[in-house]
């Protein structure tokens, strides 16, 4: 049995045919294919602000407060599954009436939503050395053994995009996850590329915002496994 599954363009075609771009303020989404690729960060956003990438957003709910926190660095949430999707726009919506934001004040115009598979969108979208943090907040662990191939970082093809579109220096990789023995291979497999070194793991500025798979497993007294790397000048 393969170890892992074969992404190639016709699993592509099968998948991402709905994918889209989502504007939080106008809720105006746009097919993915009509952006360029690679894309123009600075066209895109409409700024020259940094980019950091959530890949698997969920609910939101670190997107959204990352994003109210840091109005001057431009965030783009990756998901998937289309009812967190809705439940991310939702979530945003619901803040924007509650808290009366003016719509035209320039909150959230710095968040945008990718309905799409994560490593497609890093493999043809994003341009090399472009991205200033990567926040990967307990990706699916896939617990039984013969699903073990569709966990995130057994993929060569999205490792490889992970580390070549951050930038040297100063580009950080942010993991979290409550499943210890995923955990360890997540480890292992980042321990292998060569561009990236591990960081102090409580380094992270924004690690006291939970997401709500945080939430909920704190809350079942379950213990989160935290890392941070860094990408190396070459």
């Amino acid at each position: 049995m393969r170890e892992n599954p074969d992404y190639n363009d016709l699993y592509y075609q099968n998948t991402t045919v709905h994918s889209q771009i989502i504007d939080i303020v106008t809720a105006r989404a746009v097919p993915l294919g009509e952006f360029p690729v690679p894309m123009e960060w600075e066209a895109f956003f409409g700024n020259p602000h940094p980019v950091e990438i959530e890949i698997g957003s969920g609910k939101g709910r670190f997107l959204l407060e990352a994003s109210k926190r840091h109005p001057t660095v431009n965030y783009i949430g990756i998901e998937r599954a289309q009812k967190y999707v809705v439940l991310t726009q939702e979530r945003f919506e619901k803040h924007i009436r509650h808290f009366g934001v003016d719509r035209a004040s320039g909150t959230f115009s710095n968040v945008r939503l990718a309905w799409t598979d994560a490593n497609y969108f890093l493999t043809r979208y994003v341009p090399p050395a472009s991205v200033q943090a990567y926040h990967i907040y307990f990706p699916d662990p896939w617990p039984k053994k013969r699903q073990r191939k569709r966990r995130i970082f057994r993929n060569q093809d999205f490792l490889s995009a992970l580390t070549h579109t951050l930038k040297p220096n100063r580009g950080r990789l942010y993991i979290a996850t409550d499943y210890e023995e995923y955990f360890q291979e997540i480890q292992e497999r980042l321990a292998d590329l060569s561009l990236l070194r591990p960081v102090e793991a409580n380094c992270s500025p924004d690690q006291d915002i939970p997401t709500n798979f945080e939430m909920k497993y704190v809350l079942e007294g379950r213990n989160i496994y935290r890392s941070v790397y860094e990408r190396c000048s070459s």
